[in-house]
């Protein structure tokens, strides 16, 4: 079976193999073609060196999805190393980057990633304050009690969903009297169900 993080190897992969890291860099940067700058990002990945970081997170705005998921995945791959750029993607002005920047910080999961995250509950765009929210669910950190507890009145039932998930691993009083409140108030189906079944 194929690894789905692995993306399809354009022409011209294997010269772009043999390149260095600068090559590399460059043809993220520079090619006109999605597919090569998407292979790029996930040879970087692959190589997990931290000189890669701050190309890799100027491509979490790339136009193209796909580069931009590839980048968020490299990202991930290098790990800790890469927190600190991503708390400081978390402030770019395009929500695409801000999304894939708390998606590769909830994947690494470091206790330096939740100031960042916790940010992004914040954020005006409603696929950032999901993506936050997710990320802090891996995380499980009780400093993010206060501000998911105000996400459970989101205007986005995706938002509301994650938000309850999240409470849910971080647990204790304070959440099952959140949650309590939260499904008195609730009127979405779904969101009702992942109450219920979070108070269990």
């Amino acid at each position: 079976m194929t690894d789905p993080n692995i993306p399809k190897k354009p022409e011209g992969a294997e010269e772009l193999e043999k390149q260095g890291l600068e090559g590399m860099v460059h043809a993220l940067r520079d090619s006109t073609d999605p597919d090569v700058r998407q292979y790029a990002a996930y040879l970087l990945g692959k190589a997990k060196n931290p000189r890669a970081i701050q190309p890799l997170v100027e491509a979490l705005a790339d136009f193209d999805k796909s580069v931009r998921e590839q980048a968020m995945l490299a990202l991930s791959a290098i790990g800790k190393a890469a927190v600190e750029s991503l708390a400081d993607a978390m402030k770019e002005p395009m929500w695409e980057t801000r999304y894939r920047a708390a998606e590769a910080l909830g994947k690494i999961a470091d206790e330096k990633a939740v100031k960042p995250l916790i940010q992004g509950l914040k954020d005006n765009r409603e696929h950032v304050r999901y993506m936050a929210a997710k990320g802090l669910r891996e995380l499980g950190d009780s400093d993010a009690l206060a501000p998911m507890i105000i996400l459970l009145k989101d205007e986005n039932r995706f938002v509301r969903m994650m938000a309850v998930r999240a409470l849910s691993v971080i647990g204790g009083k304070k959440v099952h009297e959140a949650l309590a409140k939260a499904l008195q108030s609730e009127t979405d189906e779904q969101v009702k169900e992942a109450i219920i079944e979070a108070m269990k």
